[in-house]
């Protein structure tokens, strides 16, 4: 199966599987979401299985949410727990000082809320998203209702800042 796989493919699914060294049994895990993400939920899934592993996730997205659920990884919300042990997710893009860019796929909001909740949260990426300078794509802003308004006259000013 490997040699259907490009080299992005096989970085990604590197990092992923990489990734499952920090997980032990009776945590709880942010599930990212995005392509690097899946990668991961696939190897976390084998897991469980084969190490009866006993974790509870919360998704970060509808997307994420299906393929556990079709998986079998034991789900639960935000609302039921008081922290998250670790949050695995994927990037956009990352610079050599490692800072990053998320949310290019519209779950930045949920990738946020459920990131703030963590002790831990680790990227997984492959050198494809790797950039001399951050920004290459048109960000999405996810906002809610409450403060709305607010939200727009702020990044009406920086825009108007920027020129």
């Amino acid at each position: 199966m490997n040699g259907d796989l490009s080299s992005v493919e096989l970085g990604k699914k590197a990092a992923a599987f990489k990734a499952l060294d920090l997980v032990k049994t009776g945590m709880i895990l942010g599930l990212g979401t995005g392509s690097t993400a899946a990668w991961f939920i696939k190897f976390l899934a084998e897991r469980i299985t084969q190490e009866s592993l006993e974790i509870l996730c919360i998704p970060t997205s509808t997307q994420t949410r299906e393929q556990a659920l079709s998986l079998n990884i034991p789900l639960t919300s935000l609302a039921d727990v008081d922290c998250i042990d670790l949050v695995v997710d994927g990037a956009d893009e990352f610079d050599s000082n490692l800072n990053l860019i998320k949310g290019g796929g519209g779950a930045l909001l949920q990738e946020k809320i459920v990131a703030s909740a963590c002790r831990k949260m680790v990227i997984i990426t492959d050198g494809s998203k790797e950039t001399f300078c951050l920004g290459n794509f048109a960000l999405p802003v996810e906002i809610v209702q409450f403060g709305s308004r607010s939200t727009k006259r702020h990044i009406e000013k920086i825009v108007e800042e920027m020129g």
